[in-house]
Formats: structure tokens, C-alpha cells, sequence
């Protein structure tokens, strides 16, 4: 059974912005007991041997974004963002020589191998509704490029997300919970006549979504794994 849509009383919602993972895109396990069928597409999209597991390979990409991430707070980001681009290619010499489009489908076939993704039940009907009553829907996910193929993929088209209130961690070199997420977008909104007790986070955490929306003066809500009908 459907719950109600969450209501905030003498509010008027006129943007919605929404995370990805665990809220718009439900994620479950990968397929187990593939692990030749992931070393044969490593050669034949790389050219090159593959490692020796798929777990060899991540622990390697582990040990690049630890680095990053350390660098990127040694500067002074508190929540810094890694390109994943540049970490495979660090952790996988090999990968080195793949052109950007070469390398992005390689990286959305290895993230097939850890995950599955679909749509979260009922969000795409949650959003039309929005949109039908004129509200501005928009995103804010920390995520690297492959999530925009995953959500394609999953069916959503990111052209009902205007680009100016779309923030992509991957894009910025920081990621949620920084302040500036959430007050980048409501520079965006604030030339649509929209302000921030006008704005909406739907999220499934409260640490990178709900708490700092709030603390932004946006409304919040805890996504749960239920959505609303509109």
C-alpha cells in the first residue's frame, strides 16, 4: 500500500531535488559465480590481461581513492570527490590507452559485476506528478559519470532534470554533505523566484541528505524505501 504523500503544513514545495542511490535507483548484489565471464570481457574490452579477481581489482581502485581522498582533505576539502576515470586508470595501468568513451563503457561493465540496479518502485510516477503540478524536479548525488548511464539505463530521462539543478559530486571535486551542494542549487532555484523553505530533499540519509538540507532552511524528508502517491 502506497503511503501519502509527506506533507509540511503552510509550506509550499515548488522544487524537488533527490538523491540517486537507495532513493531514485534501488541497488541490489551483483551476480556471483562470474568471475571468468568478468576476466574474458576485461580482455576483450581492454586488450590487456586482467587481474587476477574482480576483488584485486577493486582493492586497488580502494587504495587510489584513499589517496585522493587524503589529498583532497590535506587541501582543505572536507568531503572530497574522486574522478573515477583517473582512479581505474591509476589502479589498472593497462587502461591507461582506452579512449574516455572506450574507458566509461568499461567502467559501467566491471559496475555491472558489483551491482544490479533498477528503478525504485513508484519514483518515476512520483516525479511525473510532480511535474505535472509545475514542480521543478532536480538532483543531488554523490555519483561518478557511469551513475548517469546507470539511470538512463533504469529508464529515467535526464532531460526532466534541468542541467543548472543537477549537482553530480564528480563534476565538482566535493560531494554531500558539503554545504555548497545544497547552496549552489538554491542559488539556481533563487532565480526561479524559489526559496529555500520552497525547496524539498528527498534522500535515504539523513547524514549527507536531510541534515544538511535542513541546515540549509530546505524542507526534508527521510526517504524510507516507500514512495508516495502524488
Amino acid at each position: 500500500m502506497k503511503t501519502a504523500e509527506p506533507s509540511f503544513p503552510g509550506c509550499q514545495i515548488k522544487a524537488v531535488i533527490c538523491d540517486v542511490y537507495h532513493t531514485l535507483l534501488e541497488v541490489q548484489d551483483g551476480p556471483e559465480g562470474m568471475e571468468e565471464e568478468w576476466k574474458e570481457g576485461w580482455q576483450k574490452m581492454t586488450g590487456t590481461p586482467p587481474p587476477p579477481s574482480p576483488a584485486h581489482y577493486d582493492a586497488a581502485c580502494e587504495a587510489v581513492v584513499a589517496l585522493d581522498h587524503a589529498a583532497g582533505k590535506a587541501q582543505g576539502e572536507q568531503w572530497p570527490e574522486v574522478d573515477w576515470r583517473s582512479v581505474v586508470r591509476r589502479a589498472a595501468p593497462g587502461l591507461v590507452a582506452l579512449d574516455e568513451s572506450a574507458l566509461d563503457a568499461f567502467i559501467y561493465f566491471h559496475t555491472t559485476y558489483q551491482r544490479s540496479i533498477q528503478p525504485m518502485p513508484g519514483a518515476w510516477e512520483f516525479l511525473m506528478g510532480l511535474r505535472q503540478r509545475n514542480i521543478l524536479t532536480g538532483i543531488a548525488s554523490n555519483a561518478q559519470q557511469v551513475t548517469l548511464t546507470e539511470m538512463e539505463r533504469a529508464g529515467y530521462w535526464l532531460e526532466d532534470f534541468p542541467e543548472e539543478l543537477c549537482f553530480w559530486s564528480f563534476q565538482h571535486g566535493y560531494s554531500k554533505p558539503d554545504p555548497r551542494v545544497f547552496s549552489g542549487l538554491a542559488d539556481q532555484l533563487d532565480h526561479e523566484t524559489i526559496h529555500p523553505h520552497e525547496i524539498l530533499m528527498i534522500g535515504d540519509r539523513m547524514d549527507n541528505d536531510i541534515l544538511p538540507a535542513r541546515a540549509a532552511g530546505w524542507l526534508g524528508w527521510h526517504f524510507t524505501g516507500e514512495w508516495p502517491v502524488v
